[in-house]
């Protein structure tokens, strides 16, 4: 489920809105047959026009048109300046954005005139959130500033209070400011409190809530989702506010309680008949049942959720579901229709890279549309002094003037084809450039990729203190021998997958898979001085990933997958090496040592070499287990780490067959 940014636009000026009820309007309609002169007259118009914006924003044009021409004639200005508004916020709604900026403009050049400062506020947020859309940042947050500098002296707090929200929501938009966001964010939220808003407030504690989400401080998240959840109570959004508690409560590992929130919110959402907020409902269950390993319960949630998303065409809901069904299916072994959702997730893939790149060249064509009547209106204003003054001159000036503006004008078009040329050409270097910047990414570490770019080679590197894991399933040959060999690699895929995410998430670096062995590393290409740590704890996730996995499987009347996972911290030499195929890979005794430690473990145990043994033993809970030999170095201590130190209860026990090393660990010397 993705995320959810408010932006508001503001249709009142410091007024109130009028409902939009078909008896107000029909009652309108007739006050305008009776109206007996043109001020009651065009009151009514600006009545109606307004009636009618949240229903039907296409009747609104000719009735707002109805009353610019009048208040034009009347030299009303403040209606003048209400109309073009209304105008342009008809076009917004319909997403026809040259049309709704134009109308914009125009109205914010009447405020400006009259010098209503809540009016300008209005229009400049207005207008900033059009550029928003367009995927304008930068001018986004110069009108949305503006509209807050504007309105601050007014002390409109509503005015205030949308645009600290709308650049709170610019800010959001990037990772890097998220902190920004939250300062905005934050002094938005009591003031929404104070106008009794609550839609504006839901908006505001859901936005501060996603935040907190995406940073994983599941606590405060919560906080601010539950006060989401007070403000929507009985709202059609009260299901988005509820699904993302359900999220939070997933992050918490608290399965039980997630999926009751996410059942409560199919259940409003199904009450309010949103099928957008069904199906997300729908994925927040599948998701629960997923991660708790109850596959069938996972796959008719996701089935259901597939149905509701293809019937009203969301193809960003609809990645996330076909993701999930080929997983689960994989999980039941159903391998055919694995591949199946597996080919649909590639193709709403493309899909979804189609939209972006039509929505990226409608962008472009705003902005030069944008630039091209900013240009036109320039040009006329420059017309308007010069024809004051022509009026005076003789024909030939006059002549010599329009020539030059002709002149103008073919220069333009050549510079408009031109550059039309090059934004396409440029389109297909861009798209070209940054699919092999992300292959090579996939492939190489950010450092060496980018040293590859600049020098077209990258030179190994001697790193002084590195952590090495190796992984291998013990009995692999015999469980290879059960399956077809797309299968062993289907359920490889699975594991290795789940891997991958765990070392990403620590910060470490994978190295390669040999096999069914699994190598990754830590302090490198970028040192650090923790990074061991880091290595216990991935490898401890790993054995509890693959506990969980084995007791789905066993209860499914599927074989296990036994692991053994062996580490060992020392001196390595890493890069890349040959011109053909790169391959980041590390040499030296400290793998080797490594891929003992694994070979002589004991499936489920996470086998350390003395040397890591003497870094980590003050974090977590080790067993001497013996000692063995290896070549050019001599006897090599070997401990079992099983959990953190203070810790809770951990579910990585030790079998008993081991358990006699700890009384006398001087004296054991295991052989294999």
């Amino acid at each position: 489920m993705r995320l959810r940014l408010l932006f508001l636009v503001i249709l009142m000026a410091g007024g109130s809105c009028c409902l939009s009820q078909n008896t107000i309007i029909d009652s309108l309609l007739k006050e305008l047959q009776a109206a007996n002169n043109d001020s009651v007259k065009l009151k009514t118009l600006l009545q109606i026009s307004r009636s009618y914006m949240n229903t039907d924003p296409k009747s609104v044009i000719p009735y707002a048109e109805q009353a610019r021409d009048l208040a034009d004639k009347l030299s009303y200005k403040k209606d003048l300046a209400l109309a073009y508004k209304y105008i342009g916020l008809a076009y917004y709604q319909q997403s026809i954005f040259i049309d709704a900026m134009e109308n914009y403009n125009r109205s914010l050049d009447v405020f400006t005139s009259l010098n209503d400062k809540i009016g300008i506020s209005n229009l400049l947020s207005n207008i900033g959130v059009v550029y928003k859309d367009q995927g304008n940042d930068t001018k986004a947050l110069e009108y949305f500033f503006n509209s807050l500098r504007n309105a601050e002296p007014t002390g409109d707090n509503l005015m205030i209070t949308t645009a600290l929200n709308n650049i709170g929501s610019v800010y959001q938009h990037k990772n890097g400011t998220y902190d920004r966001a939250l300062e905005y964010y934050l002094k938005a939220l009591p003031r929404s409190q104070k106008l009794g808003d609550l839609e504006l407030y839901g908006a505001i504690t859901g936005n501060i809530g996603e935040i907190y989400l995406q940073r994983k401080i599941e606590d405060s998240a919560l906080h601010y989702f539950k006060k989401q959840q007070q403000a929507y109570e009985g709202t059609p959004d009260m299901a988005y506010a509820l699904n993302n508690i359900g999220k939070v409560y997933s992050l918490k590992k608290d399965y039980n309680t997630a999926l009751t929130y996410h059942q409560k919110a199919l259940d409003s959402s199904i009450a309010a008949n949103s099928l957008l907020y069904q199906t997300q409902s729908l994925q927040g269950i599948a998701e629960v049942y997923e991660e708790t390993g109850k596959y069938k319960n996972a796959l008719q949630a996701y089935l259901k959720a597939e149905k509701l998303a293809t019937e009203i065409n969301s193809s960003y809901d609809l990645k996330d579901i076909y993701k999930g069904l080929s997983l689960t299916y994989a999980n039941l072994s159903d391998y055919k229709s694995a591949n199946k959702y597996q080919a649909l997730l590639l193709n709403i893939k493309d899909t979804i890279y189609n939209i972006d790149i039509d929505q990226k060249l409608s962008r472009y064509e705003f902005n030069f549309e944008i630039e091209k009547k900013q240009n036109q209106i320039n040009l006329l204003e420059k017309d308007k002094v010069l024809k004051e003054s022509e009026l005076r001159r003789e024909e030939l000036a006059k002549n010599a003037f329009l020539a030059g503006f002709g002149l103008i004008l073919i220069i333009a078009f050549i510079i408009y084809r031109n550059y039309r040329q090059k934004v396409k050409v440029n389109l297909v270097l861009d798209s070209q450039k940054a699919q092999i910047e992300g292959l090579l990414l996939n492939i190489l570490p950010g450092e060496v990729a980018r040293e590859l770019q600049q020098t077209g080679h990258a030179t190994p590197r001697y790193y002084e203190n590195v952590s090495v894991l190796f992984t291998d399933f013990k009995g692999f040959t015999v469980i290879a021998d059960s399956l077809s060999p797309q299968e062993v690699v289907a359920e490889l895929n699975i594991f290795f997958m789940a891997f991958d995410e765990i070392i990403e998430k620590y910060n470490l670096e994978k190295i390669k898979t040999i096999g069914d062995a699994y190598m990754c590393a830590g302090g490198i290409p970028l040192e650090s001085e923790d990074h061991y740590l880091h290595m216990i704890d991935a490898a401890l996730e790993i054995q509890e990933f693959m506990r969980l996995k084995n007791i789905a499987r066993v209860e499914a009347g599927l074989p296990q997958w036994e692991l053994r996972i062996g580490i060992h911290v020392g001196p390595v030499v890493a890069g890349v090496v040959g011109k053909n195929k790169y391959a980041y890979d590390i040499w030296g005794s400290s793998v080797n040592i490594a891929s003992r430690m694994e070979s002589n473990g004991i499936p489920g145990q996470i086998n350390i070499s003395a040397a890591t043994y003497e870094l980590v033993k003050d974090h977590y809970n080790c067993l001497y287990r013996g000692k063995i030999s290896a070549k050019n170095i001599g006897e090599i201590d070997m401990f079992f780490v099983y959990s953190k130190i203070n810790s809770e209860a951990s579910n990585h026990t030790l079998p008993s067959s081991v358990s006699h090393h700890l009384h006398a660990p001087a004296k054991e010397n295991v052989q294999y």
